[in-house]
């Protein structure tokens, strides 16, 4: 992509925003409904999941943010992929990095209706989906600083709710009515720390991951940053805090206050918390919550999947249409278009009614690993032109490239224990079929 085409984006994202964003990114509905599942899996030891998961991603993010700071693009890894790996490697990642948001946001307008569904029962579901489709959809075309703006208060509702979480558990354990220092010992007391083995920590990391889907966004926003010198670091930096505190810092008071095999029986871990404190309206609190969760993810979706696209238009990897810029500085054919395909998902919740979340999670979890792994591999090269060149960066990834290597394997070790799931295999197998496809579609636009 050129300087030239790359100037046409406007600068208009605050580090407020970018935090909020890092944040948001990397906190989904998954920690509200999907904890239960993870920890059914792992036991305690989810928290120790999370944190290798979450240590893995800092790794990767901090090689993203090596490259971004060093060039901030709009496209991200998919520019920088076929700058230093190649030109099928950067067509593949970026439709694949479009495809997986796509998924991810017709899960995400599914649940929409979902959500909308425990107020007004007898509103369809495609009805609610639709509106927010185009609600967010008109609000992304009116300039990127909308969109930051957005992300920043929904981020900070589900930021909020969590850490309301976190302090009302410690209450309960420390001042509430239920017995400290006994029920500390359900970190340990029912089966240990691995009731499951080192096994079910395994099959855990595959939602785990999933969970972190979205992280890189950061790198996408690189383009649009007002001094991304500074706020880009600044967001990567503090991503594993933030895993610290709301992913293992939430696992670790959930499974404090019950037996880990009772968490989320009743109802959700989040309205048990709130209900044990005597607050009746907890399930109308989550209601909110996963609502302004799901319409954050979907807000994202639109953005990053409109920007992928104009990065991979701006390269000739996608039709040049998709590379029109707005008098405000927004790729308006490219909102249009990753907005239109997500109304497939009425069909779908049509065709396939209870199934369709399921397989949209797990197909979303495939491609996302085949993003991160890129992004590893794209870094050992952009580090060997700078080698060649004598170049210095000023962001550079810790322990380049030992931590290249780790990222790589430790991906590779969750693609495998996704064989090990039977409602995961699916997305295993179509994800190379896909891959093919793209490199079918490579080849006929280079013929």
């Amino acid at each position: 992509m050129s300087q030239a085409k790359a100037s046409k984006m406007r600068r208009g994202l605050k580090n407020r925003h970018l935090q909020m964003i890092a944040l948001g990114g990397a906190i989904g509905t998954g920690l509200f409904y999907g904890s239960a599942s993870t920890i059914a899996l792992a036991g305690p030891s989810v928290m120790l999941a999370y944190l290798l998961g979450g240590i893995v991603i800092f790794f990767i993010m901090r090689m993203l943010g090596e490259m971004a700071v060093d060039e901030p693009v709009s496209g991200s890894f998919s520019y920088y992929a076929s700058k230093y790996w190649g030109s099928f490697p950067g067509f593949m990642s970026g439709w694949n990095y479009w495809f997986n948001y796509v998924i991810v946001s017709m899960a995400e307008l599914t649940a929409v209706g979902i959500y909308m569904n425990f107020w007004l029962p007898d509103l369809p579901q495609w009805v609610s989906a639709l509106v927010c489709l185009i609600v967010i959809t008109a609000a992304n075309f009116i300039n990127v600083r909308m969109y930051g703006e957005m992300e920043f208060w929904m981020a900070l509702i589900k930021i909020t709710a969590i850490l309301m979480m976190i302090v009302l558990g410690l209450y309960l354990l420390f001042g509430g009515n239920m017995s400290f220092p006994e029920n500390v010992s359900n970190l340990w007391s029912h089966g240990g720390f691995l009731p499951n083995g080192w096994w079910g920590l395994g099959l855990s990391l595959t939602v785990v991951m999933f969970s972190f889907g979205g992280i890189e966004l950061i790198g996408i926003t690189a383009g649009e940053a007002d001094d991304p010198d500074r706020t880009i670091p600044q967001a990567i930096n503090g991503v594993i805090v933030r895993i610290l505190l709301f992913y293992v810092g939430t696992m670790a008071v959930l499974m404090a206050l019950w037996p880990w095999n009772e968490v989320g029986m009743e109802a959700s871990p989040f309205v048990q918390i709130f209900s044990n404190v005597g607050i009746p309206a907890a399930a109308h609190i989550l209601n909110f919550v996963v609502l302004t969760a799901a319409i954050s993810v979907y807000n994202s979706a639109i953005y990053s999947n409109s920007r992928m696209l104009y990065g991979l238009a701006a390269d000739d990897d996608a039709p040049t249409f998709l590379a029109k810029i707005s008098g405000r500085g927004v790729p308006v054919n490219g909102i249009l278009v990753s907005s239109g395909i997500t109304l497939l998902v009425v069909v779908l919740n049509y065709m396939f009614p209870g199934h369709v979340f399921m397989y949209f999670i797990s197909i979303a979890t495939a491609a996302a690993v085949v993003d991160w792994i890129v992004i590893c591999i794209t870094h050992l090269k952009f580090k060997e032109y700078c080698r060649r060149e004598g170049k210095e960066t000023k962001f550079k990834a810790i322990l380049h490239p030992w931590t290249n290597y780790l990222c790589l394997a430790f991906l590779l070790g969750v693609v495998f224990m996704m064989t090990q799931i039977p409602d995961m295999q699916l997305a295993v197998i179509i994800t190379p079929l896909w891959l093919f496809a793209l490199w079918l579609g490579y080849k006929y636009k280079n013929r």
